[in-house]
């Protein structure tokens, strides 16, 4: 069975928690399989994930161990390095100048 290693899981709940306190996700669930271990974001629970972060270990040679799959099936970003992986979920902030 594969499973998320803590500092994998702490790296994904910074996140999912920036992500949280944006208003953005509301929900998340663990799945671990034989040959992958799956964090899914869910906007409300019941409803299909938006997006699936994954770890397929047997995949770490060839494309990358971690991948970011959206709710269509479409691999958003695959790596071998986290942190790389979920740089997929930052967003260009626009500044603004208030003016006086």
């Amino acid at each position: 069975m594969v499973a998320f290693h803590r500092t994998e899981l702490a790296q994904i709940l910074k996140v999912y928690g920036r992500m949280v306190a944006a208003g953005e996700w509301r929900d998340y669930a663990l799945d671990f399989e034989r040959e992958q271990a799956v964090f899914s974001i869910f906007r409300r629970m019941g409803e299909v994930p938006m997006y699936r972060v994954t770890k397929t270990p047997k995949l770490a040679r060839r494309q990358g161990a971690y991948a970011v799959v959206s709710a269509q099936g479409v691999v958003l970003k695959r790596g071998h390095d986290l942190d790389a992986v979920l740089k997929v979920f930052e967003r260009k902030r626009h500044l603004s100048v208030v003016g006086e």
